[in-house]
């Protein structure tokens, strides 16, 4: 069994390696960039941030699965895959590790922001003790929009500072609030409310036809001056030029962003000249993520070799969505 691995031979973690000592049997091949130029000859895909696409399926001549690392599979045309009669697997944030990972690098980011973290070492190397003055999450508003894996990772921690917290999830659902402490939930149609009342707005979104460049000009006109936003889940809902103009306006106090317009993005960017916060899309690249991503891309390989239906599989036939 050949498995085409689109992504630099160490990239994220060297959970590449890992497969191979616990697959001997199977070829594994990396792609060496986030492009992939053909599928001819393999049996599996791990497409990581790569496009899989018709015209890239076109190309596959024994492919069975699309196994991503991880959840995101907005990238992936599972329609043309079924079509073909390729499964489609991902690893639920929930049940990897990812979701908490991601939650903890969303507490970095928003203590980064409040402590504006772009001034310290400017004011370490003048001599300026007692600066910059920061701010505490304590009593602050925290709006979170997608309220799945990782934003239920995020109340937990953000209830541990005494927040209030409001959020967004893409479908009514009244008890949601009251199970986990939110002061309320709304659908999309309650944004501009949401961008109204909180002083850190933090994105835990897939992007798909309803989300992507929901934050544009409108959406950064809603927020309330000095306003912190955190991005944690796909750089396309956030439209880049207006995430610009609110920095350069002040209407952002700042942002912090693990995901990108592009990746990876030029580190020459305006963007980055402002009051950002940026990590190299590395909120699931913590151990305890990436060896619960590996322990189910392993067994979705095994029962792939013996037969066996797929674990969370996006399309029928192949196994179940667990």
């Amino acid at each position: 069994m050949k498995v085409l691995f689109a992504a630099p031979e160490n990239a994220w973690g060297g959970i590449l390696a890992k497969l191979r000592r616990a697959h001997p049997n199977i070829e594994f091949t990396a792609s060496g960039s986030y492009q992939i130029d053909s599928l001819n000859g393999f049996d599996v895909l791990i497409p990581t941030m790569s496009s899989v696409d018709k015209q890239i399926l076109a190309t596959a001549d024994s492919l069975r699965l699309i196994q991503q690392i991880g959840a995101g599979l907005e990238g992936v045309d599972i329609e043309a895959a079924t079509a073909m009669g390729i499964a489609v697997a991902n690893v639920p944030t929930g049940v990897s590790g990812n979701a908490d990972s991601v939650a903890e690098l969303g507490v970095y980011l928003m203590l980064g922001l409040a402590r504006k973290a772009w001034e310290i070492q400017a004011h370490l190397q003048n001599q300026r003790i007692g600066s910059p003055m920061g701010a505490a999450l304590k009593g602050k508003t925290a709006g979170l929009i997608g309220l799945g894996g990782i934003g239920k990772a995020l109340i937990q921690r953000l209830h541990a500072f005494e927040m209030r917290l409001i959020g967004i999830k893409s479908k009514p659902n009244l008890e949601f609030a009251k199970q986990y402490g939110l002061a309320w939930v709304g659908t999309l149609e309650d944004l501009p409310r949401l961008l109204s009342e909180s002083d850190f707005v933090v994105l835990s979104l897939p992007d798909n036809d309803s989300t992507h460049g929901l934050f544009n000009h409108q959406a950064f006109h809603n927020m309330q001056s000095g306003t912190m936003v955190v991005n944690l889940g796909r750089g396309g809902v956030v439209d880049h030029q207006a995430l610009l103009d609110a920095l350069e306006d002040g209407t952002l106090g700042g942002a912090g962003l693990d995901v990108f317009w592009q990746e990876p993005p030029d580190p020459q960017d305006p963007v980055f000249s402002h009051n950002v916060i940026a990590t190299p899309h590395i909120g699931g690249v913590t151990d305890i993520s990436l060896d619960g991503i590996y322990r189910n891309v392993s067994e979705n390989l095994h029962r792939l070799e013996s037969g066996k239906p797929l674990l969370y599989c996006h399309n029928g036939g192949f196994g179940e969505l667990n």
